[in-house]
Order: C-alpha cells, then structure tokens, then sequence
C-alpha cells in the first residue's frame, strides 16, 4: 500500500497543510489573548492598593472624580501613575465576568459548527476573529460605562470565538489526513497555549508602562491584523485552493476518499445520544476544561494572592507554565502520530495514552499544590506542570471525534467544546465563590474538587472511548453517485 510513503510524504513541513496550521496557531494565539487579557489586567483594574485612596474607601464618590454619568457603582478612583481606572468588583462579580465569555461561546457552538459544515468555514472563522477583536479594543470604554457593559461585550466576544473555534474542525476535515491529524491539530492549537503565555508574560510589562486599557488595545489590533492573513490564505477545502501543488492534492484527496461526505445530510441527533463513546468523549471535555479553565483564568490571581507578587512579575510567573503547555502540545502530537505511522501502538491504544496523561498528571499536581503554598520554587514548578501535561488531552480525546465520526467532526466539535465550556462556567463561578468565603481553604478546596473531575472524566473515557468510525457516521450507498 502507498500508505506509508505517503505519510511520510506528508510530513513535510513546508506544505501547504502544515502552513494552514501554522496560520491556525496565529488565530488561535490571538483569539486567546483577547480572552485572557482581562485576567491579567483585571489584577490592576480592581486593585485599590495602588491607589492613594485609603484601604476603607467604599466607593467612587468618596474619592478621585465623580462616578461617570449612567451612575456605575463600580468605578471606584483614577489609576496610579498610568492614569487608568480602577474599579470594585467582588470576586463574585469577577467570577462572572470571567465565566460571561464560556456563556457567550457555548450558545454558539453547535450551531455554528453545523452551519460551518453547510456553507464554509473560512468565512465564519474569518468573521468570528474579526469581531472578537473589535470587541477587545471597545472593553476599556466598556469597563468604564459600567460591569453590565463587560459582562455583555465579553458574551458577544465568546459567541464570536467559538465560531472562530469550531470551524477549525471543518477545515481539518477536509484537510488533515488520518494520520497527520495529531500533529496538524496540535500545531494549531498549541496557539491558545502559546498565546497564553505571550499576553501574561507582556501583559503586566504593558499594564505597567502603558496602562491596562493598553493590554487591550494592542491585542486587538493584533487581531485585526490577522484577520487579513486569514483570508488570504486560509481555504476551505484542497481542491479549490490556487496554491497547492498536485502532490499534495492528491495525497489529501486520496487519504480522506473513504471519509468524503455529501453536502446534504441530516444529523443522527437519537444515535448520537446513544453512543457511549461520544458520550466518553464529552466527558472528557467536561473534565480537561474543568481544570484549564481555572488555571488560564485565575492564575494571575493565584500567584498574586498566595506567592505575594506585583502585577509585573505575576504576569511573567503566569505565563511560564503555557511555554511548557504549548511545547507539550506539539510533542505530545507529534509523538502519537509516530506511535500511529509505526504500528506501535492501536489508535484507542494512544487515544487513551494521552488523555490518561492529559488528565492524572495535572491531577496530581492540583491536589499537591496547598500543601506546599510555602515554597516559592515548587508551587511555581506545580503550575507549570498542571496545563502543561494537561494539553496532553490535544492528542487523545480532543480529536478523537474526527476517528468516531468524521463526516460530523464539526458539529461534534462543537457540541464537545460545549461540555467543556459548561464545565468552565461552572468551575469560573465556583472558584469566585469558594476563594470569597476564605483563600486558603478557599484555593484547597478549588484544587481537590478539580482533581476529582478530571478523575471522574478520565475513568469514563477508558471505559467507553472508541477510535473506530461509528455505524451511524459512515457513508451510505447514496454518497457514492
């Protein structure tokens, strides 16, 4: 068979998939900047110490210019040095502020994902990463007409990435051979963690020497400026992009000839709902970003709050453990696609491999980490560790509905990241309310419930995960005309 040649043909990094995944890790590198920069800025934006206030001041009217004119209770004095605003919110109303964008991505990840599948991803992924860059630059005017404000710029923001993020999967149907999907699937998405750590290592540099609305501004910008390569040279599908030698067109077009699919299909919805391993998987989801969620979302906090940091140096600090998270990510792809070309081990076999490691390692570190809060050295080496081995999961169940159900990759994609970002609402405003009551039992308890999630999520998937192409998602006689 030409199977082997072939994919080792393929792996040429010069290609033209490896570039789409290349473009791919810049979206998603901007789009997780966006989010995050309110994490890393929101340590400035509430943080009254910084400011000549006294510690008692309660509220925007005693202190600095008077409350802006819609009357917002939050807005609390002018900014040190920099001359931003800072504001009161609770860790309650932070806990939903951080949560309002996983409100706005989950409202739009199916449909999104079907319609993707229907009339195109390039356009909808393009317009996703457009509009949540528009809506970054606009969050410090935002901030200042009030929290409600946020919270709904921060809803349409998610609704806007998680189009951006399910089209992915649509493209990577049509463009990613089954034996590459690993390695092209985790070049992509080693952007978010690579984004991660970009916007919280510089982020308190910018906050610091520019201002926290600056944060913003500039990453935004970014976007927009990706926006432009993105439609230049993202395509949906081999056959109709200029570029791309016969070669390559081939080697795509013949890897994916069992798994072509009819632009017309209704989706199983009763089968689906039946179908213990894609149940596996979105379990699996529920738990990866139960844990991911805290840690891109409270990290800047954790370290400020426990470690005793400026905002300079807890920026940095947040940003080392996504430099080990983004390079497990493409190892860890790079190295299930060997285990696979090689016959070394069954797909299920490395499915489950990397979601074991993607979700005990990280387990273990959580559980470790309030019993040694008094070291310096090893609660930073903790947090390195817990998304680093947890992108681990990138090669096992994250793609493991393109191996069930290729034909409905997109949608399952979807309706997938929907179970994790419930579980991201969820465990956002748990944290919120669980640090508020008291921080060191507060933070124990945060870390003990994770661990028990991911332990939960992870028993489920060794039972019922499958890698085969499932009954109601192979192609039908029809789909030969």
């Amino acid at each position: 068979m030409d199977q082997g040649p072939s994919t080792r043909r393929g792996a040429d990094f010069c290609s033209l998939r490896c570039g789409l995944a290349v473009v791919m890790h810049l979206s998603n590198l901007t789009m997780i900047t966006q989010r995050v920069s309110l994490s890393i800025a929101i340590i400035a934006m509430v943080n009254s110490t910084q400011q000549p206030a006294p510690a008692n001041a309660s509220n925007a009217s005693t202190e600095g210019p008077p409350a802006d004119a819609l009357g917002d209770s939050s807005r609390s004095s002018q900014g040190f040095h920099t001359g931003t605003s800072v504001y009161e919110w609770s860790p309650e109303t932070q806990g939903l502020i951080f949560s309002s964008i996983s409100y706005g991505i989950i409202l739009t990840l199916i449909p999104s994902g079907y319609l993707a599948g229907m009339f195109g991803a390039k356009q909808m992924l393009g317009a996703g990463l457009l509009l949540s860059s528009l809506l970054t630059l606009f969050t410090p005017l935002a901030a200042d007409l009030g929290v409600v404000l946020v919270i709904v710029i921060r809803t349409v923001q998610g609704m806007a990435q998680g189009m951006a993020w399910t089209g992915q999967f649509t493209i990577w149907a049509k463009w990613a051979p089954p034996l590459e999907r690993s390695k092209l699937t985790s070049i992509a998405g080693s952007g978010s963690a690579f984004g991660s750590f970009i916007i919280l290592c510089v982020g308190g540099l910018i906050s610091q020497a520019l201002g926290w609305p600056f944060i913003f501004y500039i990453f935004g910008s970014l976007g927009c400026v990706c926006c432009l390569l993105w439609f230049t040279v993202i395509y949906d599908d081999p056959t109709h992009h200029p570029c791309i030698s016969v070669r390559e067109k081939e080697h795509i077009v013949s890897s994916l000839a069992q798994q072509s699919t009819s632009h017309r299909r209704a989706v199983p919805i009763k089968a689906m709902v039946r179908c213990l391993p894609l149940w596996a998987i979105f379990t699996g989801f529920f738990s990866h970003f139960w844990l991911c969620t805290i840690i891109i979302t409270y990290l800047p906090t954790y370290i400020s709050s426990v470690l005793h940091v400026n905002i300079r140096e807890s920026g940095v600090l947040s940003s080392l453990p996504f430099v080990v998270a983004s390079t497990c990510t493409i190892l860890g792809g790079q190295l299930a696609d060997v285990l696979l070309s090689r016959n070394l081990l069954r797909l299920i076999t490395v499915r489950k491999l990397f979601s074991s490691l993607g979700l005990l390692l990280p387990s273990l570190c959580a559980v470790a980490l309030p019993f040694v809060a008094s070291s310096y050295v090893t609660t930073v080496v903790l947090l390195i560790l817990i998304p680093g081995t947890s992108n681990l999961c990138d090669s096992g169940f994250i793609i493991n509905t393109l191996d069930v159900a290729p034909r409905y990759a997109s949608f399952l994609m979807g309706l997938s990241r929907g179970f994790g970002l419930l579980a991201g609402i969820i465990s956002s405003t748990a944290t919120g309310f669980l640090i508020s009551q008291d921080s060191v039992s507060g933070w124990r308890n945060v870390f003990f419930l994770s661990a028990a999630v991911n332990m939960f999520g992870l028993v489920f998937y060794l039972m019922f995960g499958q890698a085969e192409i499932q009954e109601w998602a192979k192609e039908r006689t029809l789909t030969r005309l």
